[in-house]
């Protein structure tokens, strides 16, 4: 396993128009992880996630990605190396899930003009739909796939340059519970079959984290209140910290679950 962590930012401070998103976060992700960023809306999550996909800079302190410093390497050429899947992927031709899944090589929304895939990135191509479970979907055209259809579909793009990390941000938006359980069980494949590859997924819902999700940061009004093992992070005490709320967490067959906490009431008498 490479020894030089995927990901390492520290005591990260972000600030836009005088206001602070993020104030000392600190994040180190090694090759195979894969971390959850976890709070409620405003938490600073994308925030963190933009740093970690070299879309922005931090005010102060570092980041490292892939072991480039941002601020001391092209991020353009930077960005090429890091599956990042953005579900407001902003297609507007009615390509066709291939060709999609084909435009992660040239990191480009459509096809390159003139430019023609090899066929070894074809056969690539097709085995990463087969993985997402689209075989059967192999020729549909992008307007008329589900919107769980289009998230595993970008995930396939994101994987096509076989990068060392994949981000995903908020990939369950706008599923049914169908659509969100296809999507969760296919991560889960792929975070089976490549064994090396990191990821980074937000969301503010516990029910859509994967089984082998295996650390976990909280994150309220821009700072972290927990990071580590998943095991030792997501208890009841601190999720009910983070979102302000008492919650009752529990865990089977690998998956998290919360219901409201009831708060204990002082007896009379």
């Amino acid at each position: 396993m490479n020894a030089t962590p995927v990901l390492r930012a520290e005591d990260v401070d972000v600030v836009r128009d005088g206001n602070p998103i993020l104030r000392e976060v600190s994040l180190t992700v090694q090759a195979g992880e894969h971390w959850a960023l976890l709070g409620p809306n405003g938490a600073g999550k994308s925030t963190v996630l933009s740093l970690l996909g070299a879309l922005a800079h931090p005010t102060r302190g570092t980041v490292e990605v892939l072991g480039h410093r941002l601020g001391r390497v092209d991020m353009r050429q930077l960005r090429s190396y890091v599956g990042h899947v953005n579900p407001r992927h902003d297609l507007r031709s009615p390509l066709k899930v291939q060709d999609v899944v084909l435009t992660g090589l040239t990191n480009t929304i459509e096809p390159v003009p003139r430019w023609s895939p090899a066929p070894e990135q074809i056969a690539t191509a097709d085995r990463l739909i087969g993985l997402l479970g689209l075989s059967d979907r192999h020729g549909a055209r992008w307007p008329i796939l589900s919107q769980g259809e289009r998230g595993r579909v970008l995930i396939a793009r994101a994987l096509m340059p076989s990068p060392r990390l994949l981000l995903l941000d908020e990939p369950a938006t706008g599923l049914d519970v169908a659509g969100r359980e296809q999507l969760i069980e296919r991560i889960d494949t792929l975070q089976h079959t490549y064994a090396e590859l990191a990821s980074v997924l937000v969301t503010h819902h516990l029910e859509e984290l994967p089984p082998r999700t295996s650390h976990v940061m909280l994150l309220r009004d821009g700072h972290c209140l927990a990071s580590g093992p998943a095991d030792e992070v997501l208890t009841s005490d601190q999720v009910s910290k983070c979102f302000d709320h008492p919650i009752r967490l529990a865990r089977a067959d690998g998956r998290w679950s919360v219901r409201a906490g009831r708060p204990v009431r002082p007896r009379v008498g």
